[in-house]
């Protein structure tokens, strides 16, 4: 499981809305603790609120089962992570050399396997028109994952373009290496750098040669997406005119980062409205930032 989408981890108060984490909060004190002397009429009082909320927040609770127990009963059984498996799935069934296919491949499995918490295809064209579009020399990525908006950046460049890709769990990184060497991108075109991103910024000037990133995809932790923003800046590494763009603005949400973006008066900012993949009805958006430069 990947440490940077705090979404995914095993806790309830992130896989569903606040309002349904207070009334399992508040079931768990008043009923579950005294169901031993609570009368059947009280305990069948609960039952339109139990109904009303599995019915009213469907989708989270399908989400929390997929994203959270199928995902951890596999990884016991199998002694590999999702993000493993995935790899497995794609070397036996994805065309190497191919990054269309590769993607392809992983939509697949996410949708007929096991759910991947990917970008997804929606949100990819949303960001290979944006790549395609901004033509960036150098771009960014602060949460690698699997590799898969990896590929879509990567394969988005314009010719001598050149991804540098971040990300902070060292196994997560290997999976993501090697589907980034499946496709057929070597290290002069994306390089993947191990590490928290709050410490590999600093240095990308002085040990990565990066100078400016004409784009960046935030894609790691929401709530390290105001921090990491404020650092780029700090290190002179966003030209006027880069293009910053944010996943997962609205789920699980980054409500700081949006406020900083819209009110600092350094950015012209626009939402790009979109569904969790697999899960339309859970409502996300993709922040896109133009920067104009400093003061």
């Amino acid at each position: 499981m990947d440490k940077d989408r705090p979404w995914q981890q095993n806790t309830l108060p992130v896989a569903l809305p606040s309002f349904v984490c207070a009334c399992v909060c508040l079931l768990n004190r008043s009923v579950v603790a005294q169901v031993g002397t609570m009368s059947p009429a009280i305990a069948l009082a609960f039952l339109p609120l139990v109904v009303t909320l599995l019915v009213r927040y469907r989708h989270y609770f399908r989400l929390l089962v997929r994203t959270v127990l199928l995902r951890s009963l596999r990884d016991c059984l199998s002694g590999l992570r999702m993000e493993e498996r995935a790899f497995s799935y794609v070397l036996t069934h994805a065309l190497p050399g191919d990054p269309g296919h590769i993607l392809t491949t992983l939509d697949h499995w996410s949708s007929h396997c096991e759910y991947l918490s990917h970008m997804g295809p929606a949100k990819g064209q949303i960001l290979m028109r944006l790549v395609e579009e901004k033509a960036p020399a150098s771009a960014l990525e602060l949460g690698t994952y699997c590799g898969y908006s990896t590929l879509l950046i990567a394969r988005a460049l314009p010719p001598g373009g050149r991804l540098l890709t971040v990300e902070r769990d060292p196994r997560t990184a290997a999976v993501a290496e090697k589907l980034i060497r499946l496709a057929g991108f070597d290290e002069h075109t994306v390089e993947l750098i191990v590490g928290r991103s709050e410490e590999v910024i600093p240095r990308l000037r002085t040990q990565y040669q990066l100078s400016r990133a004409d784009l960046v995809l935030l894609a790691h932790r929401p709530r390290c997406y105001l921090r990491d923003l404020q650092l780029l800046e700090g290190h002179a590494l966003l030209p006027a005119g880069a293009t910053v763009l944010a996943d997962h603005v609205l789920f699980p949400g980054a409500p700081r980062f949006l406020q900083y973006a819209k009110s600092c008066g350094r950015y012209r900012c626009r939402l790009h409205h979109t569904g969790l993949p697999d899960f339309p009805a859970i409502k996300d958006g993709i922040a896109q930032l133009t920067y104009a430069g400093p003061g």
